[in-house]
């Protein structure tokens, strides 16, 4: 008995077949086929995690410089009711080389605390950077001037930079 065509055919493709799995197997020794180049691996990408920082990191090294801008509300000898809610804002600048972490704190240095913490978080800012300081006070109910001093302190509790404050007139 012959072999037809489609047993032929058949036959070739199975061998090809073969021939095909046996030089993709991977093997220690380089195997040379007429004509065929073996396929080369393909590197498996690793995974890449990058960590975004909600605030400045600290720095080793570095200076610590708060250098006041402007008062943005409630400028010197502002008059005010007794009792009244005050929200003071400063614009400064962190002109020193260290960015601000949620580290640093602005602390009262002279003067009444007019209603607010005695120390609160500095707003984190990079080095170079225009950041605003907010706080929220309250007007003494006894009339007369008042003046509250505050400074900035770093990470180690060191004081540092310009002394920013808010003086206002109680009617």
């Amino acid at each position: 008995m012959h072999p037809t065509s489609f047993d032929h055919k058949a036959r070739i493709l199975t061998l090809a077949i073969c021939l095909l799995l046996a030089a993709c197997q991977r093997s220690t020794a380089k195997t040379a086929v007429a004509g065929f180049i073996p396929p080369t691996e393909i590197p498996v990408p690793t995974k890449i995690v990058v960590t975004v920082a909600s605030n400045p990191t600290p720095q080793v090294n570095c200076v610590d410089v708060l250098s006041f801008s402007d008062d943005i509300t409630i400028p010197d000898g502002t008059v005010v009711k007794p009792g009244e809610e005050l929200e003071k804002k400063w614009q400064v600048r962190n002109n020193g080389t260290c960015d601000w972490t949620d580290k640093y704190t602005l602390r009262i240095i002279a003067g009444d605390s007019l209603g607010s913490p005695d120390s609160q978080p500095l707003y984190p800012a990079r080095s170079g950077s225009v950041a605003p300081i907010r706080m929220i006070l309250k007007a003494p109910e006894t009339p007369g001037g008042y003046r509250t001093a505050w400074q900035a302190f770093n990470a180690a509790g060191k004081a540092f930079g310009d002394v920013i404050y808010i003086d206002i007139v109680v009617q």
